[in-house]
């Protein structure tokens, strides 16, 4: 495994974070992406250690969803499978760069009445956050993210939250997920004012299908020594899917849907990816890799096999007429509103 600073901090992370999304749970529209059960997921968490990979990212909102009248699993279990991962021992916690997100709200219960809206707020991150803590059985966290941007709350009261728990030693650093260029450039100039060193991360959404981010968020994190970490690197499945051979999976519906308005640039791409002898995730992977903006790619395997499959991708390095080519395959102007 290869390392890397995490935006502008000292602390390094494996350049491949794990993705929890799916334990204990459907999780996306319809529950398309599937479900990880607590068994498998403990061996894939061990098995992440294993081959070197130091960095996790959750949610306090991922879990269980309602699926065809049915409710499979519970908001939150996520977190809650984590923690009882942890409490194995063996040293996991210690071992492990955990972020997790606070500001998307469904079904959790430790508020009621209007402050459970989805939002953020002092009040509401300090009572999501000490709930976190319970249900990770950790009594810190390395990287505390807010799942969206609430341009309706002050920097001066979300600062005023975080600043607390990173003071107080429970929370290291502090990330964003899902912010525009303005929304970073304003939250480090509010931080800067108080002598605070703001965000170090960016979770982003960002992939060959989806290159828009190059034109807002990309630069202006590089330039903030804002690190960004990227969710659906594979276009929730679509890069990891060789489009000229009969489909030995069901494509999610988003996927689908992509492949009906790409069919023919994804043909080139498996034919690239065949002419260098890797599989499409793995190019797909290496490729964000290999952007100096990017601090890591979050990986959402659902077993064990397709982990080790894509630890490849950090070996390797596409040369500049493989960059060239798959520039040509997906231009840099392409944007797909789904994945903003």
């Amino acid at each position: 495994m290869k390392y890397g600073y995490l935006g502008k901090s000292g602390m390094r992370v494996s350049r491949l974070c794990l993705g929890t999304a799916a334990f204990g749970g459907l999780v996306g529209k319809g529950g398309e992406y599937g479900s990880i059960s607590e068994k498998e997921a403990f061996r894939m968490m061990d098995a992440a250690l294993d081959a070197g990979i130091n960095f996790f990212d959750t949610a306090n909102v991922y879990g269980g969803v309602r699926h065809r009248g049915e409710t499979i699993g519970h908001r939150g279990i996520t977190e809650e499978i984590i923690g009882r991962w942890f409490a194995q021992g063996g040293n996991r916690r210690e071992k492990v760069v955990l972020g997790t997100k606070v500001g998307r709200v469904f079904e959790l219960d430790e508020l009621d009445g209007p402050n459970k809206a989805q939002g953020l707020s002092l009040y509401k991150i300090r009572r999501h956050f000490e709930a976190s803590l319970r249900r990770l059985q950790t009594d810190h966290i390395e990287l505390y993210q807010m799942h969206h941007v609430n341009r309706n709350v002050q920097w001066e009261e979300l600062w005023e939250a975080f600043e607390g728990l990173v003071r107080s030693g429970k929370v290291d650093y502090i990330g964003s997920s899902n912010f525009a260029g303005r929304d970073l450039a304003r939250a480090q100039a509010a931080a800067k004012e108080r002598h605070f060193m703001g965000l170090i991360s960016e979770q982003h959404g960002y992939n060959l299908l989806n290159r828009f981010p190059e034109t807002d968020a990309l630069p202006t994190a590089r330039q903030l020594g804002i690190g960004v970490t990227v969710f659906s690197p594979l276009a929730r499945g679509l890069l990891a899917t060789d489009v000229t051979k009969p489909m030995t999976r069901v494509l999610t519906d988003d996927a689908a849907m992509l492949l009906e308005t790409h069919r023919a640039q994804m043909e080139q791409y498996s034919a690239l990816c065949r002419d260098l002898g890797e599989t499409e995730a793995n190019v797909a992977l290496a490729w964000l890799i290999s952007n100096p903006a990017i601090s890591a790619p979050i990986i959402g395997p659902s077993s064990v096999e397709e982990l080790e499959d894509v630890l490849r991708a950090v070996e390797i390095e596409l040369d500049a007429s493989t960059l060239q080519r798959l520039d040509e395959i997906f231009p840099k102007t392409t944007e797909l509103s789904m994945f903003k």
